[in-house]
């Protein structure tokens, strides 16, 4: 087995991931912003509690986000015309602008972690991370 070693190389790159996307999204946006701001953008509207499965988080946790971020503008909330119990969530231009931007920073890491390998490899790194995941291999989009 491999655990140590593993360990040790998760760990370095996670906070390597880490300290990149908190300086390169700073000072408007966070990676659990981000998060939510990809998930609109695919979405386009969700409610308050259609976010948990998504940030891993408490329900109160999402509601202080969700209040930072409007408070930034980075979305908009509205009740329901039919039924005002339901508050749906959507993006805002200034949402999507940042959304677009923290992909950025997000792609410019990335890629230059995996450069350091081959397409070949890039591709059979992906495949065995989704081996060990819970991301379902058929949710993996080629490298």
């Amino acid at each position: 087995m491999h655990t140590a070693d593993f360990a040790k190389v998760w760990s370095k790159l996670a906070k390597d991931y880490k300290l990149h996307m908190e300086a390169g999204l700073a000072p408007t946006l966070t990676e659990s912003q981000l998060t939510v701001l990809e998930v609109l953008q695919e979405q386009q509207r969700m409610k308050p509690s259609d976010f948990i499965p998504y940030m891993a988080t408490s329900p109160a946790a999402v509601t202080m986000l969700l209040d930072r971020m409007e408070k930034n503008e980075l979305i908009k909330r509205e009740r329901d015309v039919h039924d005002r119990r339901i508050v749906w969530v959507t993006i805002s231009p200034k949402g999507e602008d940042e959304r677009i931007r923290g992909v950025c920073v997000r792609e410019e890491y990335l890629g230059q972690v995996l450069n350091r390998i081959s397409s070949h490899n890039q591709q059979l790194l992906v495949y065995l991370l989704g081996k060990i995941s819970t991301v379902p291999q058929e949710a993996l989009v080629e490298v």
